[in-house]
């Protein structure tokens, strides 16, 4: 098994685990975008084609009800929105469309052949050990272990990567899929009380999304300078969200806090901050 050296951090490597097309530059697009500014190698991770989204986009009225073609208009949203981001490597999780999107949970799809969340955690597994032998990350992220409000795919994307991990370690797991690798540091994206706190206040009481106190949280990125990017990033998602509207999600991603991305982090070892409650800025601090 290849350990992380400080040596080796010379090319810092970052992995992200998402569910749809979208989720990246929501909960993670600046954190992305600042790290691909630096010169890591920022690998985007997705595990489905978001077939079952809905569309809000009255000009795209032709892709509801017609999950194939969404899924295909969506796979071509996100190629364009990683560009916004930066040089961002991007793979589909055993290939494009070998899992479909699931639906919101409760659905009668969260249990249909194909779909994500009912997919066989074996094959899932050696998918994800594939990649992370193949990228080498010094880090990972992914959502916790709610999916972050409990949708079905952003859970099962949450297992795959957990699942995953030691058996990538394991230099006797599947050889055949690469030489074994152990991720030094995973984190989950995260959302702090006062972010909803700051949303209530501004009068936005639609979004109740679920967090956890300030003082928890391990690593603290302010994205303020690719915050531009971000918003780029989800304006060429049209079949999904209209940042330039008046609705809930249109305000909260315009105001300013929308650029601090958080996280907690769940394996390896923490390293020195200087952020709130000693919450690291760099989700490398201590290995480089």
């Amino acid at each position: 098994m290849e350990l992380a050296t400080l040596e080796s951090m010379s090319d810092r490597r970052l992995l992200l685990v998402h569910a749809h097309p979208d989720d990246e530059a929501t909960a993670t697009g600046a954190t992305m975008a600042r790290y691909a500014a630096d010169g890591t190698t920022v690998t985007l991770v997705t595990c489905t084609s978001g077939e079952l989204g809905e569309v809000v986009a009255d000009d795209l009225a032709h892709l509801r009800g017609a999950p194939d073609a969404l899924g295909e208009h969506r796979r071509g949203e996100i190629a364009t929105a990683l560009t916004e981001l930066g040089d961002i490597r991007h793979h589909w999780l055993g290939g494009p469309g070998r899992w479909r999107d699931s639906g919101m949970a409760g659905l009668d799809s969260n249990h249909e052949d194909g779909v994500f969340a009912a997919a066989d955690p074996v094959e899932v597994t050696r998918q994800m050990v594939a990649l992370l032998r193949a990228e080498r990350p010094h880090v990972a992220i992914t959502y916790d272990d709610f999916g972050g409000y409990g949708h079905p795919d952003h859970i099962a994307a949450h297992r795959a990567l957990m699942n995953a991990l030691d058996p990538a370690a394991d230099p006797e797991f599947a050889p055949e899929l690469g030489a074994a690798w152990q991720v030094p540091k995973v984190y989950w994206t995260v959302l702090p009380d006062s972010f909803a706190e700051r949303v209530r206040e501004a009068g936005i009481t639609e979004f109740k999304p679920n967090t956890m106190p300030d003082e928890e949280i391990t690593a603290v990125l302010d994205g303020a300078a690719h915050h531009e990017a971000k918003l780029a990033a989800l304006r060429h998602y049209r079949s999904q969200v209209n940042i330039d509207e008046d609705g809930f999600f249109a305000q909260v991603v315009r105001r300013p806090e929308f650029a601090v991305e958080h996280f907690l982090l769940v394996r390896g070892e923490r390293g020195p901050g200087t952020g709130p409650h000693g919450a690291e800025q760099d989700l490398f601090a201590g290995l480089a």
